[in-house]
């Protein structure tokens, strides 16, 4: 196994690389950023260990650039005690795995295995209507050469709709694929974020890509409006 270590902290950078080569690991250190995207473009390796407090450029944007640029190596990523939404972040950037610090190395050693054992994942597929792309990987949206800023929720929403081109939905199958099963808000919400949606990613290009179907749901439209 070799795997990439991109830690700022040289004291916990070095105790990790010489506990991670007495298990027989090859180690790489990268102290920042920067240097660590370009270790990962450079080499191969079977898994990163990537902080999130980086000098250079964060490790969000490291695993960003990864996934962007078609490297699907497996990351842990290793995030601030307590920060819950240092984890969210770092899952929806694409990361495979989180430890919170301070993080036992005997759990971070099981974990590089058992991603290592998975393998890279495939990137996902770029869902397209017409000119409409949806990049799951990326969580980007582009109406031809134009890039649509989305909030989280909007872009959940326009997902679900584009994995399922063609069919008509119910404003419940929505919910359920976006919110959760237990939703007890008004249902109606949903009318509004395809309202938002049609004033982002078809109003200001002429298209009507997102078809409401009285009395049944909504179509998303094959040929992007």
């Amino acid at each position: 196994m070799r795997v990439l270590v991109v830690e700022d902290q040289a004291t916990l950078a070095e105790g990790l690389r010489l506990g991670l080569e007495a298990e027989g690991i090859a180690v790489d250190v990268a102290l920042n950023g920067t240097d660590g995207l370009w270790r990962t473009r450079e080499g191969s390796y079977d898994a990163v260990v990537l902080d999130i407090m980086l000098p250079g450029m964060s490790g969000y944007a490291v695993c960003r650039a990864m996934r962007e640029g078609g490297d699907w190596t497996p990351v842990i990523m290793l995030t601030a005690k307590d920060g819950e939404w240092d984890q969210v972040e770092a899952l929806d950037t694409g990361a495979d795995d989180y430890l919170t610090k301070p993080f036992s190395f005997v759990v971070l050693l099981a974990r590089l295995r058992a991603l290592v054992r998975r393998g890279a994942r495939e990137r996902p597929v770029v869902l397209e209507a017409g000119d409409l792309r949806v990049d799951p990987a990326s969580r980007s949206v582009h109406r031809g050469d134009t890039e649509i800023e989305l909030t989280s929720r909007e872009f959940a929403v326009l997902e679900f709709l584009m994995r399922r081109v063609g069919q008509v939905v119910t404003k419940r199958e929505v919910l359920d694929g976006v919110w959760n099963d237990d939703f007890e808000g008004d249902p109606n919400i949903v009318e509004v974020y395809v309202r938002h949606l049609r004033n982002k990613v078809d109003r200001p290009f002429g298209r009507e890509s997102i078809v409401t179907m009285r009395g049944a749901g909504y179509r998303m439209e094959a040929r992007g409006g």
